[in-house]
């Protein structure tokens, strides 16, 4: 299967930047979208920006000018790069995948969506 690992959380003072990338593994035939999705204590999973694997972008309206997105195709990452934080971007950051996957065969294909364990990003006012 697919398996998403996600990395650079962490604490941060109001005003800093943080980057977080995501990088997939296992059976990856192609992957279509990739995106990033945040969850504050007591709200629900929000859309925070996606990318397209030809570099269409797509961001939630609190974070553009201040997040981008962007993807390596080469290693299917994709990172989100976030600057001028602001305490309300607290939450913990869910790389999200669309892909399709493969099994004894590279002809034998399935798409899925697969999902990050998350990382937490604290903003500090």
């Amino acid at each position: 299967q697919v398996q998403l690992l996600e990395s650079g959380g962490g604490l941060v003072q109001a005003g800093g930047s943080l980057r977080l990338s995501c990088a997939p593994s296992g059976r990856i035939f192609s992957i279509n979208i990739m995106g990033w999705y945040r969850q504050a204590p007591g709200k629900q999973r929000e859309l925070v920006a996606t990318i397209r694997s030809g570099g269409s972008t797509n961001y939630e309206d609190s974070v553009k000018g201040r997040f981008t997105i962007s993807r390596d195709n080469a290693k299917n990452t994709v990172y989100l790069q976030m600057n001028s934080l602001k305490p309300e971007d607290t939450a913990v950051y869910y790389c999200n995948a669309e892909a399709t996957t493969y099994g004894s065969s590279p002809w034998d294909r399935w798409d899925l969506e697969v999902w990050g364990q998350g990382t937490q990003v604290t903003v500090s006012s």
